[in-house]
């Protein structure tokens, strides 16, 4: 694995980390607590991260199963990224492809089990990274729904934007969900 994917990795797991422990003291009741506006819940939100970490490594992991004819990453792959991440930043809502959005995610759900579950998740992100060759980290391996094949650098860079985009969108939903004090 490269260095620089190694480190950010390391951040990944640092982020996921603080945002756990911002969440960890908030009651079962406010995690799954959906906003007015018919949004998903925090942990619904956790969920759908889990749900496109986790397929995305799946698919990459039956892709190099069978040992297929891989292309070198280039300039399209890097050009894919920059678009993912800029598409990632913007301040509007997004259908969510099947297989992460509503169809799938749970009503309820504890926060201690899904943020095991998250972290096991992550640790073998790590270790199916670190067992591959070095050559993988040169090709377009992943397919992003959207915008296509790019490297597995780009796979965890998604990640991250991905990460980033939905960790707002929790702090907000807390935000509206947690009950005020009367003034």
């Amino acid at each position: 694995m490269t260095p620089s994917l190694t480190q950010h990795l390391q951040k990944m797991d640092r982020d996921l980390q603080e945002l756990l422990d911002q969440l960890a003291p908030l009651g079962h009741d406010n995690l799954n607590r959906k906003p007015a506006d018919g949004g998903w819940s925090a942990l619904q939100v956790m969920h759908h991260l889990i749900l496109a970490e986790t397929g995305s490594l799946n698919y990459v992991k039956k892709k190099l199963s069978f040992n297929p004819n891989l292309q070198n990453a280039g300039l399209g792959g890097g050009f894919r990224q920059f678009i993912l991440r800029f598409y990632l930043g913007l301040p509007f809502k997004f259908k969510a492809p099947k297989g992460v959005g509503d169809d799938v995610l749970p009503q309820e759900s504890d926060f201690q089990e899904t943020a095991r579950k998250w972290q096991e998740n992550r640790k073998d992100l790590q270790d199916y990274l670190s067992s591959l060759p070095d050559a993988y980290f040169d090709k377009d391996i992943y397919k992003h729904p959207l915008a296509g094949r790019m490297s597995l650098e780009g796979m965890v860079r998604f990640f991250d934007s991905h990460f980033e985009r939905h960790r707002k969108q929790i702090e907000r939903v807390v935000y509206a969900t947690t009950p005020k004090p009367p003034q």
